[in-house]
């Protein structure tokens, strides 16, 4: 009767000192992980916020071209205003 309580005891004290903390950790670090996830409304905000972005790069790049058909050589002009700055 001895080796039975040996034979479950031993496992039993070894489960709960080790296995069990760190279980209920990952458990627990999981769930913080998901909580820091967006939300749905912070999801559709980023989703405006990369589509107003890609209309600007099409309006930059729409304002260039007509900078390089109208002045070709507007990209070679040094800036006066930066050269000013300290």
């Amino acid at each position: 009767m001895d080796g039975y309580v040996v034979a479950f005891f031993v496992p039993t004290v070894i489960f709960m000192t080790i296995v069990a903390p760190i279980w209920i950790l990952m458990h627990y670090r999981s769930k913080q992980k998901l909580s820091s996830a967006l939300s749905e409304q912070e999801r559709a905000e980023l989703e405006d916020l990369r589509i107003a972005a890609e209309r600007m790069l099409d309006r930059i790049d729409t304002l260039e071209a007509i900078l390089d058909t109208q002045t070709p050589e507007w990209r070679k002009r040094p800036v006066e205003h930066a050269a000013r700055m300290p």
